[in-house]
Parts: structure tokens; sequence; C-alpha cells
């Protein structure tokens, strides 16, 4: 069963201090992120905001057209999908996607629905929802333990994952 914490970001410098945060933990080296919201709700800036904490220089562009933009950097190598133009999620592995996905790194997929039954599960799943101009109600899901190690990272007073389970399951 996931792990779900909601948190509210009044405004930009919330959303910059959680992806700070996020790029502070080791276990962000090996995950995939999904980013789920509606048009405008904050998906890009908040992956500029992580791309700039873990050391990306330059422009931080959104994938829209070219659907992936890689990112390499000292000892992480980093990829920023946007699904958004998909019109049939055959285009993921038409497009050759399922090699990068198997390899080490970090992946973030905006529009994740748009290749659904062809991504891996997500460790962890952000919704985003803007409640105005500037702030967004984020909702987090850990689907696996490198999830859930992240979000306990970024939300020190959830209990740690292990006691979310029952007994008897790794």
């Amino acid at each position: 069963m996931p792990i779900v914490k909601s948190m509210l970001w009044p405004d930009e410098l919330a959303t910059q201090s959680f992806a700070a945060a996020l790029a502070a933990q080791p276990a962000l080296r090996h995950a995939l992120i999904e980013l789920h919201g509606d048009l405008g709700a904050g998906k890009t800036t908040l992956v500029r905001h992580l791309l700039r904490a873990l050391g990306v220089q330059g422009r931080v562009k959104s994938p829209t057209y070219a659907v992936v933009e890689p990112y390499e950097l000292p000892g992480l190598a980093v990829w920023h999908f946007d699904f958004y133009r998909f019109s049939d999620p055959r285009e993921w592995e038409d497009a050759g996607f399922r090699d990068i996905f198997a390899s080490p790194g970090l992946k973030l997929a905006e529009w994740p629905q748009k290749a659904a039954g062809f991504l891996p599960r997500a460790d962890l799943v952000i919704h985003l929802e803007a409640m105005s101009d500037d702030a967004r109600q984020a909702t987090l899901s850990a689907q696996t333990e490198t999830g859930a190690a992240l979000l306990q990272a970024v939300s020190p007073e959830l209990p740690p994952a292990h006691q979310d389970r029952p007994k008897g399951q790794p």
C-alpha cells in the first residue's frame, strides 16, 4: 500500500525548497518520479528547481516537443520526459525508451498516463494542483522502498516505511 503525504506549497520558494530537499537524497539517483497535474500545475517548474538543485547549469527546457531532455551530471544521468504529445502509449516503446528506463539514473516523467502500461512502476508519484497563481497542493505517493525513503526524507514526520507495512511483509 502506498504511503501518501499531502503538502501545500504557498509559493515558488516552497517548491524550490522541496526540490532542494529531494535533490539531497541519495535514493534519488536511481528513481523514477511521475509528475501529474493539469497544464500550468507546476510540473516543469518543480523539475527545473530539482535539476538546478542537482547542479544542472544553463537553460532547462521543457521536453514537450522533444519528448525527452537528457542531462549528464558528475556520477548521475538524468532524463526528463514529457509524454503530453503521445496519442498512443505504444509510442513509448516505438521511441526506444525501454533501454533508458532500464539503465541507472533519475527519470522524471510528466504526463506518464500517456505512456500507461509501458512505464515501469514509479518510485514516487507527485500530483500537483494549482491553488492560486503561486500556491500548489502537492500529493506525494511512495510506491516502492526507494519512494518511501525519498518521502520519509522530505517529510520527516512520517514514520519509517517499514513501520507502515503489515507484519510478515518485507
